[in-house]
């Protein structure tokens, strides 16, 4: 089997190496849309770059008999998502989609959900003036406007324009403790954070330390998925899948 997994994601990097490991696999390929990060070595082969849409990666599961395709990439990956579905349907290739769960507010949450960036950006001046946004690198530019609120911006590469007029960015990788979060909010005087529901546990120590100092977090909850297309929640469902296919 050729398995090709849309990656991009802790959970497609492990996901490679499980796959590779499987007797019935033969081949596995990663796809990553950017530069491959920090040097990182995948199993099998990597492919970085964007196919052209959903015809050309349905043309291309056609020319490397792709015999089954994982999209393991960010949950907000939208237009990723759509193209593998319709790509996947044209081609007759199954296709999963591994979705960790999103976050659930808990006892002490103070969080106001919202649709889209765009909307938190309308929404966050009434809920503080101090705003820590970590929503990625490239959703930034709907904040450029909110003139009322100073930013403190985090992401792991300098983002480009547009930016918030009043900010500071600080360029930092992850995983950070509850208290490496608790100290950056304290020190920064953070009244409101904005995050994307991204789910699982690699950056949920700033919703811990928000909910700790009483701050109210606005949450940008995920797109819909493509209709139709199976989900699992972790790598190991994934496995599985892959192993049954063509089974009796």
């Amino acid at each position: 089997m050729h398995v090709l997994v849309l990656g991009g994601t802790a959970e497609g990097r492990r996901l490679a190496g499980e796959l590779a490991a499987l007797p019935r696999v033969t081949r596995v390929t990663s796809s990553l849309a950017g530069r491959v990060a920090d040097g990182v070595a995948l199993p099998g082969e990597v492919r970085v770059g964007g196919f052209g849409g959903a015809d050309g990666l349905a043309a291309w599961l056609r020319e490397h008999r792709v015999d089954a395709v994982v999209d393991a990439t960010h949950p907000f990956a939208e237009r990723i998502s759509g193209n593998a579905a319709r790509a996947a349907r044209a081609a007759g290739v199954p296709l999963l989609a591994v979705r960790r769960p999103g976050w659930e507010a808990g006892p002490g949450d103070r969080w106001v959900d919202v649709g889209s960036v765009a909307e938190a950006a309308a929404v966050v001046p009434s809920l503080g003036r101090r705003v820590f946004l970590s929503v990625g690198r490239q959703q930034l530019a709907p904040f450029a406007g909110v003139d009322p609120c100073w930013f403190l911006v985090r992401a792991v590469t300098a983002p480009s324009p547009p930016l918030p007029r009043h900010r500071e960015v600080l360029l930092a990788r992850g995983p950070f403790t509850v208290a490496d979060e608790r100290a950056l909010l304290t020190r920064w005087g953070v009244d409101v954070v904005v995050t994307k529901d991204s789910g699982g546990t690699a950056t949920v120590a700033k919703l811990t330390a928000a909910r700790e100092l009483g701050v109210p977090v606005l949450v940008v909850r995920r797109p819909a998925a493509p209709c139709g297309v199976r989900a699992v929640a972790d790598v190991p469902g994934a496995v599985r899948w892959v192993a049954g296919l063509g089974r009796a």
